[in-house]
Parts: C-alpha cells; structure tokens; sequence
C-alpha cells in the first residue's frame, strides 16, 4: 500500500458517527469513505457497495486467509466486518484521504496499523442514558437488543482514552463543526 493518511471516526452504535462523517465528507476535504466489508444480511435499503461490501462468511473467511484485508474481526458470532487493503488502495490512488465509519474495536485496530498516519476520533454521547434515550427514539430495538446496545456502549466507552480526541456530542451541529476543525487541521499537518 502506498502511504496516505485516514481519519477514523468511531462510537457506540447510536452516539452519531454515521452522521458526522456524512457531515464531514460534504466539506471538499478530499475524504473519500472507505466502504467496509461486512458478511451480514444486507438491510433492505443498503446498497451493495456503497454501504457495505456484502459477502458471504465463507468468502471473508477466505479473504481473510489470502491476507486481503487491512484488519477484519468478528463482531458478533458468525458476523465478520473489515477493511479491504483494495479500498484504502484505490481511495489513495485517486489522491484523497480514507475516512472510516467504524466501531470502537476496528477503530482501535486501524489505528495500530496506520499510526501517525490516522487521525481517530471517538463519538462520545454525553452520557450511557441519552445514548439509551437515543436508541428508544430509534424505535428498531426489542428490549433486549436495547439492552444487549447500551451494555456494550458503555463497555465500549471505557477505550476513548485510546483515541487521538474524543468529541462529544451534545449537540449535533457542535460535534459536526468540532470534528470538522480536528479533521482539517490533522490532513493540514
């Protein structure tokens, strides 16, 4: 792989990351996101490609054997999520940066791969109650998948301190604007 650099923004599901790299791809700061590959059902309005890499877990077992991946874990049994080294390649290649949507484990894993050349940003909520509030508003979770989430948010919360910074979000215009100037100042650098 030829060198570029990464910015890497993870969170507990529900504490906004999706939102905030949306956010942060509209600001012409040649970020290229970096479609992860995943071996999960595909959700009915994701794309192939666009969203996730669908494929089936024999095949990412595969790939993960023929070394195509830039790190790769199992996040629930059966269900594998990575980084292909042929995305960060071709993000490069076109001469942007790579910006992960990732969860707290791969963004840790990035990091240790990339080094210096990664900026991670953890997605704070403000606290494990309103990520809570926020999941419930979702309206998609039983009460146990609700209780199975913020478990795992707050377990997940304990690595922030592994992060280059953490942004909390409070509000969302705030985090937006506060990861912008983060984002930006680390790809001026």
């Amino acid at each position: 792989m030829e060198s570029g650099k990464c910015v890497i923004i993870s969170a507990p599901s529900g504490a906004g990351k999706t939102t905030i790299v949306r956010s942060l791809l509209a600001k012409g700061l040649r970020l290229a996101f970096s479609v992860s590959a995943t071996s999960r059902a595909k959700r009915g309005y994701e794309v192939d490609g666009q969203d996730y890499f669908f494929i089936t877990p024999e095949e990412f077992k595969h790939r993960i054997d023929a070394d195509a991946f830039v790190e790769w874990e199992e996040v629930y049994p059966g269900q594998y999520y990575g980084t292909l080294r042929s995305e960060i390649d071709r993000i490069w290649s076109e001469g942007n940066s790579a910006i992960f949507d990732v969860d707290v484990v791969g963004g840790l894993h990035l990091k240790e791969v990339f080094g210096d050349r990664a900026l991670s940003v953890f997605v704070s909520p403000p606290s494990v109650e309103v990520l809570e509030q926020r999941l419930l508003a979702r309206n998609t979770e039983t009460p146990e998948s609700l209780r199975k989430r913020v478990d795992k948010a707050a377990h997940e919360m304990t690595f922030a301190p592994r992060f280059d910074t953490i942004v909390v979000n409070d509000t969302l215009e705030h985090a937006c604007q506060e990861a912008y100037e983060q984002v930006k100042r680390f790809l001026a650098s």
